[in-house]
């Protein structure tokens, strides 16, 4: 048995402007689907391995797919489209396991897809020798979330690395980095889920998000720096009123009490009962002050930014 380790980070969008449509007509190529926007890697980790055995007779390739030791195999519909990419491109038949594993919650807004996605075709590529670019490689990535609405420019993220802004749409990406000069503390809290494909198909969010997330994107151009993401973030999400439309009172009054500290500011993660708080080291006792006020029914985890590009690959 052969087996390859991809570790890829996890990543919080701040806000985004969905790009489905030109000129009032769906596009039909996944390719050029996606969003613009901004959002930022975490120094933690989704952990895809992959182990496979090549088939001595005839039999068709089979798979299995496991998110934090549950087998859910199809319903793991990002991977699970990525895997069968893949086979067919192959003269031969294989056994493959993909065990994805993730420091953060699944489903809440911290990347998981974009991770999982990104951590399976490089894990494959490498494993069944495919050959691949690592331009071919984001690309099916990306087209594999859009695909199956789990995500629209998380997969660009996390190819660009650290705090980035999403200028454009669609695969090619086009990343512009932003620079963090300062030493910041970066918190998370979570609720649980949310399911984005459910948000991505709803009509009245769907039109909000857009008229929010371009405004936010301009205004985040004019002073491409840390403090002002945040701000435009949380901006975003007022204007958007995805806190009231999904009914996120929690979310609400937690961002609401952590922006009455004198911090660099805390908003929700694009998509999920989650959000992010950067402080500075001597505010960091305020802030988990409030956090812990919302215990136990809100999770808490300490991250940082992840300002590296590439991805651990190890074979064994």
């Amino acid at each position: 048995m052969k087996k390859v380790i991809v570790k890829v980070p996890h990543r919080i969008s701040g806000f985004f402007e969905i790009v489905d449509e030109i000129n009032g007509r769906k596009i039909s190529n996944p390719e050029k689907v996606g969003s613009r926007g901004a959002g930022f890697n975490l120094n933690s980790f989704g952990t895809t391995e992959i182990q496979f055995e090549e088939h001595t007779s005839n039999e068709e390739s089979t798979y299995k797919i496991y998110i934090n030791n549950n087998e859910l195999n199809d319903k793991a519909e990002t991977s699970s489209y990525i895997v069968n990419k893949c086979i067919q491109r192959q003269e031969f038949s294989y056994d493959i396991k993909v065990f994805h594993n993730f420091d953060l919650p699944v489903g809440c807004g911290f990347g998981a897809s974009g991770s999982g996605a990104l951590g399976c075709i490089y894990g494959l590529n490498k494993l069944l020798d495919l050959k691949l670019s690592s331009f071919e490689q984001g690309k099916i990535a990306h087209v594999a979330e859009v695909v199956n609405r789990t995500g629209l420019g998380t997969v660009c993220g996390q190819l660009g690395g650290g705090l980035s802004v999403l200028l454009e749409p669609g695969y090619p990406c086009s990343c512009k980095r932003i620079n963090i000069l300062e030493d910041v503390v970066l918190i998370c809290g979570s609720y649980g889920k949310i399911y984005t494909k459910s948000i991505l198909n709803d009509p009245k969010l769907n039109k909000s998000i857009k008229i929010a997330g371009r405004k936010a994107l301009n205004n985040l151009l004019k002073e491409p720096n840390l403090n002002n993401f945040v701000k435009v973030s949380y901006e975003f999400v007022l204007e958007s009123k995805i806190l009231l439309i999904l009914n996120l009172n929690e979310i609400t009054e937690l961002l609401k009490d952590l922006n009455k500290l004198n911090i660099i500011g805390a908003s929700m993660n694009q998509l999920g009962r989650s959000i992010f708080v950067f402080c500075h080291k001597d505010s960091e006792k305020e802030v988990y002050e409030v956090l812990n006020s919302y215990k136990p029914s809100l999770k808490i985890f300490r991250s940082s930014i992840n300002n590296n590009k590439g991805f651990f690959v190890k074979t064994k």
